[in-house]
């Protein structure tokens, strides 16, 4: 039985080079805060790790303020940032959702595409300074958020705009610069690198407050020791996924023939946000009356590694709340599943899924045809 990784939206296996560039960290003992001339090597690492992060998402490195974690970094802006008002898309991720207990969710269509009309009314409401923060691709569904048109918006009422980029990076093209985005959240592990290291890349710095409190580390927003084989490795990563933004965009033609081809098993079977621009990786599909605690279960014991959802609720088979707030009956949420590809997959992966997965739809298919009864 072959093993094959399909959850690349959870998290991407480490790049080889990015393995190399922390063992050669490691292998330093230097401080990046010590004067002296293995401090200054672990500085000249984290620098130019901070250079190529940046130029991931079209930023300057003066920007990148280094952290533990993509949700840390969702929580640095959300929670120092003196805003008044916070508006949130109703499919953020939990990092975002549960920052801050006065944000203010902004519906979305059924399609998962940020309502603009509600977000308009909500801002034309908003008092004091305001911060919008929208997802630039749902970690589930894979769908892409229009956020020239969102950032647009705000910029007639004076309001500041955060992307949680951390799954659309190194995906799709990410330009901070051109989308004239004030705050943006970027994690490692998302793009080949390491788990435990993320980044917030602050257009204007003097608008967040200290969120880890101690020494003046990332420009006295981000307190301790910087961990430079993380960071490091952080850096390569960024170099890896930007120099192969090409062949990831191809990986749509393998994910549409993957959903073709399970369509012709079941023709019942939602795939979401298919109409809309997604993640070229990316596919989130319930099958009517197929739970998809059975088929994560399933799918695990023929070799296929896919999940129900995120990837931050300890192991559990939850109803997924992003389609809940697309209004996707639960019925239905409760049979999703979702596909990640990612820079591993082979064509013969894909078409050993599709044999797997229909070897596993014929062995329950007495129990599909008595749940949609």
């Amino acid at each position: 039985m072959q093993n094959s990784y399909f959850d690349f939206n959870a998290t991407a296996p480490v790049r080889p080079e990015v393995i190399e560039a922390m063992n050669l960290a490691m292998a330093d003992p230097g401080n990046a805060s010590s004067v002296h001339s293995f401090g200054r090597g672990a500085r000249a690492l984290v620098e130019d790790s901070r250079a190529k992060v940046a130029k991931l998402v079209g930023a300057k490195p003066e920007w990148v303020i280094f952290c533990g974690s993509g949700t840390e970094a969702d929580n640095q802006v959300l929670r120092c940032c003196p805003a008044e008002t916070v508006l949130i898309s109703a499919i953020e991720h939990d990092a975002v959702r549960f920052a801050r207990s006065d944000s203010r969710k902004i519906q979305v269509t059924k399609n998962g595409l940020v309502d603009l009309g509600a977000l308009d009314a909500a801002l034309n409401q908003a008092s004091g300074l305001t911060l919008i923060s929208v997802m630039a691709a749902n970690n589930e569904t894979g769908v892409i958020q229009p956020l020239e048109e969102i950032n647009r918006l705000a910029k007639r009422y004076g309001a500041l705009v955060h992307t949680d980029a951390i799954q659309a990076a190194g995906k799709i093209e990410v330009d901070m610069t051109s989308w004239d985005l004030d705050f943006l959240s970027l994690s490692a592990h998302k793009i080949g690198g390491p788990q435990g290291v993320g980044a917030l890349i602050a257009r204007d710095k003097s608008l967040l407050g200290r969120f880890v409190h101690g020494g003046g580390q990332e420009y006295a927003l981000r307190a301790g020791t910087e961990n430079v084989p993380g960071i490091a490795g952080f850096g390569a990563a960024a170099v890896c996924a930007q120099n192969e933004l090409d062949t990831f965009s191809k990986l749509a033609e393998w994910r549409n023939d993957l959903e073709d081809r399970l369509l012709a098993i079941d023709n019942s079977i939602t795939i979401f946000g298919r109409s809309e621009a997604r993640l070229p990786n990316t596919s989130k599909i319930a099958t009517p009356g197929f739970s998809a605690e059975v088929q994560v279960l399933g799918m695990d014991l023929a070799g296929y590694a896919i999940s129900s959802g995120s990837a931050c609720s300890a192991g559990r088979v939850d109803l997924p709340f992003v389609l809940t707030e697309m209004g996707v009956a639960e019925e239905l949420a409760s049979c999703a599943i979702r596909i990640s590809l990612g820079w591993t997959t082979t064509e013969v992966q894909i078409s050993g899924f599709v044999d797997a997965w229909s070897k596993l739809y014929s062995r329950n298919r007495e129990r599909i045809s008595t749940n949609t009864a």
